[in-house]
Formats: C-alpha cells, structure tokens, sequence
C-alpha cells in the first residue's frame, strides 16, 4: 500500500509518501514541505499548495492520502488556514479517485508510538527508527506526513487482511487502544450498541 500523508498548513504543509508491505514494513518514497509565504494573499498560498499537491498526487500515484484531521484550537485563525489546505488536499485527491482517510493527531501519536499524548520528539524518533532512517525528517511537518501515512497503513484493515507476523510493539498497542476507545464512545452515546 502506498499512502501519502499530509500535515496541512498554511505556511508549511508537511507531505511524506511510505510503501508499507504485508509484514507491515514501511519504506520511505519521498518526504518534503511546501511552504507559502504570509505575503500572499490566501488566495495565492492554497494555489501553492494546490499545485504542490497535485505534483505529489502525480509523480508517486499513491493508493490512498491520509490527511490530519482537523481539532479544536485556541488559535481561531490556524484552525480556519488548516481547514482551508484539508479542503484543498481532499478536493486534489477526489479529482482523482484517490480516497482521503482524516485522522487525529493523538490517533497517529498512538499508532506509531504507542502513546496518544506522545510529544513531537518521541514521534519523530520513531518515524526515523520505523523507515530505518540515517537521520530523522526536518522539519516536524515533514515527519508528521510520514507518521500519518505511517498510522494509515497500519490502521487500515483491508490491507493486512490476516496478517499477525511482524506486530510490533506500537501497533500491538495501537490495536488495544483502538478497541478502548470503540468502547467508550459507545459507552457515552445513549442507546448505542457494544461492539
């Protein structure tokens, strides 16, 4: 499965590209960010990364993009830039049937470290020790698209139908976090059914 991540932003818009295999090994493809400068008018800046996209989309032809969800800030105005870059993300991808999976930040801390509350350091490391990397992805964006396409790929079920080989640690973790959470979202909502 090839899965390009993006970790939307305005000023910088973190976009990694990972094959991952059946034993859930993943492979570094390409790594970058593309930038747009507060000079712009915003019209300008979504134009860059809407080109920028569409050249990702393009040269590495990934099976499925996964893209940050957006959450809940103090900061009115990043929230509505991150929200704007998803939406011009999502329409690249639907442009060419490629499917969009959104997933939250602490959903991607936990499948790669294990660890919903992680910090960026610890994420970064992990992404550099899962690619096998000589030196961790700079900046943070760059290595939160490849976590995220990292998160995808091991979240996602259709892909390792059967597969229990190769679990590591992290994902073990993921699974039994994923399965929690499923629970309490249940247990919250009234007349919901249990898994």
């Amino acid at each position: 499965m090839r899965v390009l991540g993006v970790d939307p932003g305005l000023t910088r818009c973190g976009l990694g590209v990972v094959d991952v295999a059946a034993n859930r090994t993943a492979t570094l493809v390409a790594v970058g960010v593309v930038g747009s400068s507060h000079e712009l008018s915003l019209d300008a800046r979504l134009l860059v990364i809407a080109d920028a996209i569409d050249q990702w989309l393009a040269a590495f032809k990934p099976d499925v993009l996964a893209i940050e969800r957006v959450f809940a800030q103090t900061n009115l105005s990043t929230v509505m830039g991150v929200a704007q870059v998803s939406g011009v993300v999502m329409v690249a991808a639907a442009r060419r049937g490629i499917p969009v999976a959104m997933h939250t930040p602490s959903e991607v801390k936990a499948a790669v470290t294990g660890n919903g509350r992680a910090d960026k350091a610890s994420v970064t490391a992990m992404v550099t020790r899962l690619l096998r990397l000589d030196e961790p992805p700079r900046p943070a964006d760059a290595a939160d698209a490849l976590a995220l396409a990292i998160a995808h790929a091991w979240r996602s079920g259709n892909a390792f139908a059967g597969n229990k080989q190769g679990t590591t640690a992290a994902q073990q973790l993921w699974r039994e976090a994923e399965a929690k959470s499923r629970v309490t979202k249940n247990k919250e909502k009234p007349g919901a059914k249990w898994n």
